[in-house]
């Protein structure tokens, strides 16, 4: 099994050769920690004084309207997560929570800098982490906007299909902004369809 620092050793390798002295380096930051299923790692109102990267598990973002759950977002394994909060220094307006145990890095705006004066060569890293990870999601979020329920569904298929097998059906039913029960029924509708399809003669 792999051990909690070769985790993020192997996530910034994505992206750079690393040199023994960097790998040490990254070694002996102590930033990763275990958190266990249900542990909230931000709530509405507090102030985000770090940033996270999920190494392993399943992170949500949600807030509450009306005592009720609104996700907008999972995170999964090599997602970095910068919540607003930490950003604009202003009480956060939703939650963050382990869908999962959890093996994550946390970061600070000290942390980063030092690591990037150590560094230089890991600026355009950060920031094609950054870029790469927002234009992918909002593009999925703005297609789900125009899309049937029945066919948002079918999207989160054909794009995040760990998702599907991971993640309770209530908890995708909010994120596709459908009720379960209609998910419940679009699920059977689709895997009656598949059913029949594998089932009919191939046509010669």
């Amino acid at each position: 099994m792999m051990s909690t620092e070769n985790l993020l050793v192997e996530y910034f390798s994505q992206y750079i050769a690393l040199s023994e002295d960097e790998i040490q380096i990254i070694k002996n930051e102590d930033i990763i920690r275990e958190y266990p299923k249900n542990e909230v790692l931000l709530k509405e109102g507090q102030l985000a004084k770090v940033c996270f990267l999920v190494l392993k598990g399943c992170v949500k973002r949600y807030y509450l309207e009306d005592g009720e759950e609104k996700i907008v977002e999972f995170y999964t394994e090599n997602d970095p997560i910068a919540p607003v909060s930490y950003i604009n220094k202003e009480p956060s307006k939703y939650y963050l929570s382990c869908v999962e145990p959890c093996l994550i890095s946390t970061g600070t705006e000290e942390k980063t800098q030092e690591l990037l004066q150590k560094f230089p060569r890991f600026v355009p890293i950060f920031m094609k982490i950054g870029d790469s990870l927002s234009v992918k999601k909002q593009s999925f979020l703005d297609d789900l906007k125009n899309l049937s329920p029945e066919m948002r569904y079918e999207k989160l298929i054909e794009t995040r299909p760990d998702l599907v097998n991971r993640v309770p059906q209530y908890m995708i039913a909010s994120y596709l902004g459908i009720q379960p029960e209609s998910l419940s029924r679009i699920r059977k509708r689709i895997w009656a369809n598949q059913k029949k399809e594998n089932s009919s003669p191939s046509s010669t």
